[in-house]
């Protein structure tokens, strides 16, 4: 649990930041989570608290928003020494200023274990006799959730659906140069290796996690869109994880993958009648999100002041408009 009550997150059901309208902020993009407000040189990136999965947008998460944006600026503070991040300020619980960039076509995914659910993941693909992933060869006779001997990266393409891809892809399509993949895999490896450090210090295991990177006006490799958050990354308790394994049993997660497996336990498939979200379900998931603030940074998750999360972030956006 949460430092906060089920019935201290309660009220925010019925505050969630489903989406904004702002105007004056610039060009307006929406993704599945956030909102995206473009400018010449920067945009403002306001993380909502919609919730998806399996490519699917399913409700809102109460808080979720503002626990997303508050791990990802509390990592992008740990790593900007590893690599040049976009990030300018951070004026609101909910929204970060950044760098534009030239974004690279490839999502640059790095995973300690094999494991996953999705029809790109480790566990997945192994689990169908694939031996060769994105240009890994895995070895044989491994089971689901065990740790590789180091970790490997396993990039997709970015479009309509994610496909997997190896660096000799990313070079012949000219996703990259040669030289940007060898730093881009170099620098993914580095911040990973920094993630797991840090999450081990907390009692957790970073599993896996998806980066984003760019360049900007100069050509500078740069990380953008987030690090190390539970929509980007899958997060184990580390002091179960060697007796659950034993045992057969799943890890611990502290990750939206127990929504997954919840809408998995409810029969959810593609093409099937999407399962009823109830308000404990989404507070569960809520809890989730706060849980993982907490145990990643070791501060205490501070509820708004008010319920009007739209009018506070207007207030502390005011500076940026066009």
């Amino acid at each position: 649990m949460s430092s906060h009550t089920p019935e201290a997150l309660r009220p925010f059901l019925k505050s969630t930041l489903d989406g904004t309208n702002f105007k004056n902020l610039g060009e307006k993009y929406t993704g599945k989570v956030r909102d995206v407000y473009a400018q010449e040189k920067r945009s403002i990136l306001i993380a909502t608290d919609r919730q998806s999965a399996f490519d699917v947008a399913w409700c809102s998460i109460p808080l979720k928003g503002q626990a997303l944006n508050q791990i990802s600026a509390w990592w992008f503070e740990k790593v900007k020494d590893i690599m040049p991040t976009h990030i300018i300020t951070v004026p609101d619980e909910n929204a970060a200023v950044v760098k534009k960039l030239e974004m690279f076509k490839v999502e640059i995914i790095v995973r300690g274990y094999l494991t996953g659910s999705t029809g790109t993941s480790a566990w997945v693909n192994y689990a169908k006799g694939m031996r060769n992933f994105c240009g890994n060869t895995l070895a044989e006779g491994m089971v689901k959730n065990q740790k590789f001997p180091t970790p490997i990266i396993t990039p997709t393409t970015k479009g309509e659906t994610d496909e997997l891809i190896d660096a000799a892809g990313i070079i012949e399509q000219k996703l990259t140069t040669p030289v940007q993949w060898e730093e881009i895999g170099d620098r993914a490896l580095a911040l990973f290796k920094r993630g797991q450090e840090l999450a081990a210090k907390r009692g957790l295991i970073l599993v896996d996690t998806k980066y984003e990177m760019g360049v900007d006006e100069e050509g500078t490799i740069t990380i953008a869109d987030e690090v190390h958050t539970p929509d980007s990354s899958r997060y184990w308790i580390a002091s179960s994880y060697e007796d659950r394994m034993t045992k057969g049993m799943e890890p611990e997660s502290l990750d939206k993958e127990f929504f997954r497996l919840w809408l998995r336990e409810q029969g959810f498939d593609y093409g099937k009648p999407k399962p009823e979200i109830t308000d404990d379900v989404r507070l569960q998931l809520a809890d989730k999100y706060i849980q993982l603030f907490e145990k990643i940074t070791g501060e205490s998750f501070v509820l708004p002041e008010t319920t009007d999360i739209v009018g506070r972030i207007e207030k502390n956006l005011q500076a940026y408009r066009m």
